[in-house]
């Protein structure tokens, strides 16, 4: 764990500043959170949504589940942690989240329309 002297408030604005911008994910773990993403399988909040000067975000990733969990590969230590990601990956993983529900609820309704009977057993013309 990180400790800093609180008597050094240079320290502390430094620090301070630091979470305020956030973090980048290198490639590889943005690409494995963005999966988790269209999944729906993070949750993504604001930094400080009163200070309109911090635009950084919350990340915390939920492991998949069923066959998702079998066929993903995800770093463990994505798991662990609740992430403070920079402005432009946390936009960048919100849009891929609401991209993955809009697609997954799409397919949804497109198989509660289909009929699987008609299909399989009369021919088209």
């Amino acid at each position: 764990m990180k400790t800093i002297n609180l008597t050094d408030v240079g320290a502390i604005r430094n620090e301070l500043a630091k979470y305020k911008k956030g973090k980048k994910l290198d490639i590889r773990q943005f690409n494995q959170a963005a999966r988790l993403a269209w999944l729906g399988r993070i949750v993504l909040s604001p930094l400080d949504p009163e200070d309109g000067d911090t635009k950084s975000w919350l990340l915390y990733v939920q492991r998949p589940e069923g066959l998702a969990e079998h066929v993903l590969v995800v770093d463990e230590d994505l798991y662990q942690f609740i992430h403070i990601l920079d402005a432009e990956q946390g936009a960048h993983l919100a849009a891929i989240l609401e991209q993955g529900v809009r697609e997954r609820a799409a397919a949804l309704e497109e198989l509660s329309r289909r009929d699987f009977y008609f299909e399989k057993y009369f021919e088209r013309d």
